[in-house]
């Protein structure tokens, strides 16, 4: 049994673990809820929205769907089957995902307020969208818009690995500096691509993308980032305990065994799978990465085996109800969800910093 003096400390966890310990006894029980909250969540998202459907008859058109049952001419199927559905789904699988790469990136650097942004990932995945859209350049046809924002983010993490290292090894502060300097330059490089075209529709798809959305979400748009979200899921759980190792430090790491520059390569390069493909998918959603960890550390503490599972469950309830808002606040209109996440991500992110600095002033 893992005790508090087994696990390792949270990022910028205070000493009196005084909120891991409010469900350590009861971590089944918590997950329970959280995969009902997820059931909830996607029956309510899927029904909520301009046209509102009762919860009743979403159970009923996702029954005769799911049991094999064909499509309709009801207005009410087209709208839950064919619209909402598929995009609720990828909601739950990109907020998971964002979430999943924040908690890796934490772990990897070392530190609290760290997320994909900041070793530029977003940032190049941007870089390669925009330069699709700015171009009209079609050469995978629908594929090619999420093809060069993977190829975009890979790009920017070949760079940064490769301007971090330090005599073979990446070094947790040399990776958020050149992440930081090179997030800049691919923001100074998506500005100027912006900048340069003169193609209105273009750049008002381009400004609506760089803040985020699911608003063109369809069945042909879920296996692949569903898989990779999923098999990212199940490897980094499988890897839970050498994640907890590197965030003691490399030092510690070396004397359990574990070799941190290989294993912070690994990891790093799985955060950019996971970023790249999700950002393909909905664009650059901010905080989601940041906050979603933050959360689960405080329900169960820093240990990864505990906290991966609920930071999945935790995103996607994040990213289904964020995703709701930007439907109904200005309906008909849709609001990014870019712009939502920032204004709750924001005060959150405060908040935890403010109660995590007072408890730990009060440890010391």
């Amino acid at each position: 049994m893992t005790t508090t003096r087994d696990r390792p400390p949270a990022i910028g966890e205070a000493r009196s673990g005084r909120w891991a310990r409010v469900t350590s006894a009861s971590y089944p029980l918590l997950v329970g809820v959280l995969v009902i909250g997820v059931t909830v969540s996607v029956l309510a998202a899927t029904g909520l929205g301009p046209v509102r459907v009762p919860a009743s008859e979403v159970g009923r058109i996702l029954v005769h769907h799911l049991s094999g049952g064909g499509d309709t001419a009801a207005t009410s199927d087209i709208i839950i089957w064919r619209l909402r559905f598929p995009r609720v789904l990828l909601g739950l699988v990109v907020g998971a995902g964002l979430a999943l790469a924040g908690t890796v990136v934490q772990g990897v650097v070392r530190n609290p307020v760290a997320d994909p942004y900041l070793l530029g990932l977003s940032s190049g995945a941007s870089v390669g969208a925009v330069l699709v859209l700015t171009t009209g350049t079609a050469l995978l046809g629908v594929a090619t818009l999420p093809t060069a924002a993977f190829a975009g983010a890979a790009g920017a993490m070949v760079v940064v690995l490769a301007m971090a290292r330090s005599r073979g090894r990446l070094l947790p502060i040399r990776l958020v500096l050149v992440g930081v300097a090179c997030g800049h330059l691919f923001a100074g490089i998506t500005s100027f691509l912006l900048a340069r075209t003169d193609n209105s529709a273009a750049q008002q798809q381009i400004i609506f993308w760089l803040l985020g959305g699911l608003s063109g979400a369809q069945w042909a748009s879920l296996p692949v980032p569903a898989a990779v979200v999923v098999t990212s899921a199940a490897l980094l759980i499988l890897r839970a305990r050498r994640l907890n190792v590197l965030v003691l430090g490399d030092e510690a790491s070396a004397a359990l065994g574990v070799n941190a520059s290989n294993l912070r390569r690994q990891l790093l390069i799985l955060a950019t799978l996971l970023t790249g493909t999700v950002v393909a998918v909905s664009g650059g959603i901010g905080f989601v990465g940041l906050i979603v960890p933050h959360l689960a550390r405080m329900l169960v503490g820093a240990d990864h085996r505990r906290m991966l599972p609920v930071t999945v469950l935790l995103g996607g309830i994040f990213m289904l109800w964020s995703d709701v808002a930007a439907r109904i606040l200005i309906s008909p209109a849709e609001l990014p969800i870019g712009i939502l996440t920032a204004f709750l991500g924001v005060p959150f992110f405060l908040f935890v910093m403010h109660a995590r600095g007072l408890a730990s002033e009060g440890a010391r």
